[in-house]
């Protein structure tokens, strides 16, 4: 059944609900006259509107009107084949898309099925318009870390090249060189575990800056079990391994190419762009400002179950480039135990994530102290690394830094529907007590949501999807914002506390070979865990090639 009807007739319905004219029935309003945005009564989670700008009531509707309805309209477009798709039919999505692996291995040159080599790449576009919203107060007594409340536009662009190498029996490496040009809203500061791209870098420009993103040794070591077949891909050689191994993995990665992967909430070139849906918000990972590493890896596969544990390192200060080399006094462990199930005939799959940092950091409690006890050591006086505040009536981390330990334990889990739709769950955990040294500002996470493929629709590769994700901070934490503190991406001058949430909503059109378009809404409410400002809505565009 082809869904163009209904979705025209949903349409149609929203119009009519926007402009008030469903039985005569206007959407809840606050007493400013805002609407509530979302309501989850079963999960006893409100998500408030919140004031907006006045001089743009009457614009932000008709604008949000008509950018939901390109996004329903691109949804319901219908195939462009007009061949009916066969029902059980095996073509995949790597069928007739472009890869120069695919193309050498038609031609007879490559065997693709059991790899000594191959390359891959990738480019990626996304751009972010951030509308205009209400803030009762911004960048409060010369603290710096407040998102703007103006209208502005951000972007990012990166171009991957993935090269991998059969060396002898089990041994593969790996090299990955990447580019990167951005521009963040507000420097990258002002929201906390939901900031709205997830390929933006602490440390970006918007000139081209070419770095080698990863270069690694991977060790497999079989151990028996099934014989699995492994599809050629990026960073992963075709071929068979066994059901139970043993596989060490060495030298530069990200640690989010080996721990809490999610099949439908991960690959954000290709899934939501908004960034706490790439892993735990509060999982503080130890890695550069662009988000890689040095360290060790072992993972250890028996049939459905997996344990995996690294150490890596974290930078010198916080969110910056430079990698701490003393792996003994100053690192990031991780452990995970993973369980794959199948439940009505589909699989899913459990994790439990757990880390240990132990790292130069500075804790809340002691930057308030610091404080109270001199007023000299304030934000404006710090004599080493810190993030320029300048409101000297403000406790300051570089006050407090000395080896300290966060800790965090998490939930990973997803589950397939059906072959097209699969739902994901995370969450997490950390201790609070020490400040955000190198992911997002969130002491505490969780993340929802669902996928689903355009199969039904007769645009098999096509995906839409819709998450929902919440942040919360500790106790210490807020203490130190109302004080006019800041980290790395946060703090307004003073909070009026609320979990930061966000609502994202995407739709991938697969437009030619080996391209696809995406259209992506976010809604975020308590910008920086933050009532006083916000909400702040966001319309986002993504042209994503692969090669």
């Amino acid at each position: 059944m082809h869904l163009l009807p209904i979705c025209l007739a949903t349409a149609a319905y929203l119009l009519a609900l926007l402009t008030g004219s469903v039985g005569k029935r206007r959407l809840p309003t606050l007493k400013n006259g805002h609407s509530h945005l979302l309501l989850m009564k079963n999960a006893k989670l409100s998500f408030m509107s919140g004031n907006t700008a006045r001089h743009r009531a009457d614009n932000l509707n008709l604008m949000a009107l008509l950018k939901l309805l390109v996004i329903l309209l691109t949804l319901c477009h219908p195939p462009l084949s007009n061949a009916a798709v066969e029902e059980g039919s095996e073509e995949t999505e790597d069928n007739n898309d472009f890869s120069m692996m695919g193309t050498l291995a038609k031609q007879g040159l490559h065997n693709i099925d059991n790899e000594q080599w191959n390359a891959y790449g990738q480019a990626t576009y996304i751009s972010n318009a951030q509308d205009a919203f209400h803030a009762a107060y911004s960048n409060l007594n010369g603290t710096p870390n407040s998102l703007s409340p103006y209208a502005q536009r951000s972007f990012t662009a990166t171009v991957t090249g993935y090269f991998a190498l059969r060396a002898w029996k089990g041994a593969e490496f790996y090299a990955v060189p990447e580019m990167i040009s951005e521009l963040p809203l507000s420097g990258l500061h002002g929201l906390g575990g939901g900031i709205q791209n997830f390929e933006l870098q602490k440390n970006g420009t918007e000139s081209a800056t070419w770095y080698l993103s990863r270069a690694f040794y991977r060790q497999t070591i079989g151990l028996g079990g099934n014989l699995i077949h492994v599809n050629s891909g990026a960073m992963q050689l075709g071929g068979n391994m066994t059901s139970r191994r043993l596989v060490i993995t060495a030298g530069n990665f990200s640690i989010l190419d080996i721990f809490d992967k999610n099949s439908y909430a991960g690959d954000l070139r290709n899934q939501f762009l908004n960034m706490a849906f790439m892993t735990n918000a509060a999982y503080d990972f130890a890695a550069d400002a662009r988000g890689y590493t040095w360290g060790l890896v072992g993972e250890f596969y028996y049939d459905q179950w997996a344990f995996r544990f690294a150490r890596i390192m974290g930078p010198i200060d916080p969110n910056q480039l430079m990698l701490n080399l003393d792996l003994l006094n100053a690192y990031g462990d991780q452990i995970e135990l993973e369980r794959k199930h199948t439940l009505y005939g589909q699989p899913g799959a459990l994790k439990l994530l757990g880390y240990r940092n132990q790292e130069r950091m500075g804790s809340w409690t002691d930057a308030i102290a610091a404080l109270q006890s001199n007023p000299n050591n304030n934000a404006t006086t710090c004599t080493t690394f810190s993030y320029g505040s300048g409101n000297a009536g403000a406790p300051d981390l570089c006050w407090a830094r000395k080896s300290n330990v966060k800790m965090g334990i998490g939930v990973n889990m997803e589950q397939a529907v059906s072959e097209d739709l699969g739902l994901f769950f995370r969450g997490m955990v950390s201790d609070g007590k020490t400040e955000v040294y190198s992911y997002t500002s969130s002491d505490s996470s969780l993340s929802i949501g669902g996928l689903l493929k355009g199969s039904r629709w007769g645009r098999e590769k096509d995906t839409t999807g819709i998450g929902y994700a919440a942040s919360f901070l500790s106790s210490q934490h807020i203490a130190y914002l109302n004080l006019g503190g800041i980290d790395g991406f946060i703090g307004d001058g003073k909070i009026n506390y609320k979990p930061e949430q966000v609502l994202d909503i995407f739709y991938k059109y697969h437009f030619i070979k080996s391209t696809w378009l995406s259209l992506d809404y976010q809604h975020i409410a308590n910008p920086a865990y933050n009532a006083d400002r916000g909400p702040v809505d966001i319309y986002s565009g993504r042209v994503h090639f692969e090669f």
